[in-house]
């Protein structure tokens, strides 16, 4: 199926990226489910082996590499600790400075790719970040930031390709594209590919149903979150902050919140989705958790979207015969 926007927003698809043929569903945790953030001060932090266990044990195959320090940099033991474990890389969360003038971020892009390489990761998922600690605040950038920002998102792009890996922008709260019109800009201003985050694009404004309706061609990744929309709507009007919604349960687990996931999982799909699915579900942790803790949720979720590829992939089938 054709988007109506895709004249508007042109596809991403390139020769260099090959989809999957196993026809086994994709579907990666984050380590940010279980509390691992790259925030300053985020909360307490659950330990490598626990989170990657957790993973491995409710049935994930895969993960996100989770911040900086997180997994080893060393890009050969960083693969030696997930294979380990049990799991491949996806890819990973990747915090940006693309609009500050006399700043290049193709070195730091570079050795993240050179980790890439060592892991068979697939998917650079990059934010624009603001240059500030965490989310609660960001600058407003002028037009010259903003052509800076989307000539170094195709920089990006095209670097990552050259090493087999496919950038895609992440909007999220706090960051230089956040809201709908930010988002467009970056459709019709850049070539880069996005990242559907269900929730953060939720929360600053865009329905995620309908962006994935509108242009399914440049999604080429996917964060599942799924969330309280009167707590987000607190968010967005400014009466709390990010980290605040967080604390107060913003996220839920998938199938419990306010996102329309089951038409956003049904669309890509019937798009001839084959990226990746990570579940996220940010949570703030105070201390290491009495009995299960975070992996409840995300098993939850798991569980979840499992259901509903395989009603996507029975209603495929019923429709060829």
């Amino acid at each position: 199926m054709t988007s109506p926007l895709s004249s508007t927003f042109p596809s991403t698809t390139s020769a260099g990226f090959t989809a999957p043929t196993d026809g086994q569903p994709r579907i990666a945790g984050a380590p940010i489910s279980w509390g691992v953030c790259e925030v300053p001060g985020w909360g307490y932090q659950l330990s490598l082996n626990r989170v990657l266990d957790e993973m491995r044990d409710i049935g994930l195959g895969a993960t996100e590499l989770g911040p900086e320090g997180f997994l080893p940099a060393d890009p050969d033991e960083m693969a030696g600790v997930l294979t380990a474990h049990g799991l491949t890389a996806v890819g990973g969360f990747t915090p940006v400075l693309m609009h500050r003038p006399g700043h290049d971020p193709l070195p730091a892009i570079d050795r993240i790719l050179e980790q890439y390489q060592a892991t068979h990761a697939e998917v650079l998922v990059l934010s624009a970040t603001s240059g500030r600690d965490g989310y609660d605040t960001r600058p407003t950038l002028d037009n010259d930031e903003w052509d800076l920002l989307l000539r170094n998102l195709n920089r990006i792009s095209h670097r990552a390709a050259e090493w087999g890996v496919r950038a895609v922008l992440h909007p999220h709260v706090g960051t230089m594209v956040e809201n709908g019109d930010e988002v467009q800009r970056v459709l019709s201003g850049s070539s880069i590919s996005l990242c559907l985050d269900t929730g953060h694009l939720l929360i600053g404004g865009t329905d995620p149903a309908d962006l994935t309706r509108q242009a399914p061609d440049r999604i080429a990744h996917t964060h599942l979150k799924d969330v309280n929309s009167q707590i987000a709507n607190k968010v967005r009007a400014g009466r709390i902050n990010y980290t605040e919604g967080v604390v107060e349960g913003m996220y839920r687990p998938l199938g419990t919140g306010d996102v329309d996931v089951a038409t956003i999982v049904s669309t890509l799909q019937g798009n001839g989705y084959t990226g990746w699915y990570t579940l996220e579900q940010d949570t703030i942790l105070t201390e290491e958790p009495q009995g299960l803790g975070p992996v409840t949720d995300v098993r939850i979720s798991a569980n979840h979207v499992r259901s509903l590829l395989t009603t996507t992939a029975g209603a495929g089938s019923a429709t060829a015969r």
